[in-house]
């Protein structure tokens, strides 16, 4: 029979521990977040690094496993409330005013996108879950899709963290493309913006691609990726339907559809925002406490992951991944000419 005396150690050691797991994925945070102010990685983004970091420190250092409680608190219960906060990025007033044809620019880009990169990866033979979270994340704002979309599918950590991954690098690669290709597009700073913020992953991503464009092609890039980061809300209504519809095939049971309410929160936040009654410097910190919070849980992700698995599982999705980048390339360019932003 254990005492009460040595009962009270043992818990304060696993509070210590889970403290200590929360705080090895802050301290990757604030680490990527520094990192991703140095030119060439701000396009990679602090998301993207974080991953990166926790899988190099896992490989380099090891994680212990009595650790593991405050990483996956990080990656699972804090992610949530860093993509509520993240609401607060995005005005629908902004969306309103832009007008119907960036919302359709926005859905068709992210309709044909999940349907093609979703096809491409099952002919790979990539499994739905990988499947999915790739296409979700190709069509619709990068690492943040994925991990939403994660515990609707019941996805694992590692196939999260390398879905996530492979998306955030294939953003990136595509980035220093569009800077590349920019005078040569022919596209005025307004198209050439809408373009950016039509097809590429992260919101880093569309900035700095929009960048040799001028501020009128970064404001139009922002206004039209956030419009496609708002989108996230009914794909996740969508995809916890499809979920649901699965498990009933599987168990012949009833099954609860599957309500993502952290991105219902995600929706709300957005609302308190466009009513402009917060402050904009508070508003800003509360964005910047949202990705801290969102990049802890990628860094926990990336701990979670070792080199042999990425290798072993990532390179389907990353083909996958990266056929449908150019399809949708080529697609929200064409549509960029039909909808007459060009």
């Amino acid at each position: 029979m254990i005492s009460q005396d040595s009962a009270v150690p043992r818990r304060k050691r696993k509070t210590n521990a889970f403290i200590l797991g929360i705080g090895l994925t802050l301290i990757l945070s604030l680490l990527a977040k520094g990192l991703s102010l140095f030119p060439f990685l701000s396009i990679m983004g602090q998301l993207v690094l974080a991953i990166i970091l926790g899988m190099i420190y896992r490989a380099a250092v090891g994680v212990p496993e009595y650790i593991m409680p405050g990483v996956s608190f990080s990656n699972k219960k804090l992610l949530r409330f860093g993509i509520i906060l993240l609401g607060m990025r995005l005005n629908l007033m902004d969306i309103a005013h832009a007008g119907p044809k960036v919302v359709l620019l926005a859905a068709v880009n992210i309709t044909v996108t999940i349907f093609i990169v979703y096809g491409l990866a099952r002919l790979l033979k990539v499994d739905r879950t990988m499947s999915l979270m790739t296409a979700c994340g190709t069509a619709i704002c990068g690492a943040a899709a994925v991990v939403a979309i994660a515990p609707l599918i019941k996805a694992k950590d590692q196939e999260t963290a390398v879905s996530a991954a492979t998306v955030a690098i294939l953003g990136t690669l595509f980035t220093l493309i569009y800077v590349g290709l920019y005078p040569f597009l022919g596209l005025t700073p307004t198209g050439y913006g809408a373009f950016a913020g039509g097809t590429l992953h992260e919101v880093a991503h569309a900035i700095a691609a929009a960048a040799p464009g001028g501020k009128e092609a970064e404001d139009m890039a922002v206004i039209v990726k956030l419009t496609r980061v708002a989108l996230l809300v009914p794909v996740s209504l969508c995809v916890g339907y499809w979920a649901s519809r699965r498990q009933e095939e599987k168990t012949h049971q009833k099954s609860k559809i599957q309500i993502p309410w952290f991105v219902l929160g995600f929706l709300l936040m957005s609302g308190v925002n466009s009513l402009g009654i917060i402050p904009h410097a508070v508003t800003t910190q509360i964005i910047n406490l949202a990705y801290i919070l969102i990049a802890m849980a990628m860094a926990g992700l990336g701990l979670n992951v070792d080199f042999a698995f990425f290798r072993r599982k990532g390179v389907k999705p990353f083909a996958a991944g990266l056929m449908g980048s150019v399809i949708l390339a080529i697609m929200g360019y064409a549509l960029i000419h039909v909808l007459g932003f060009a």
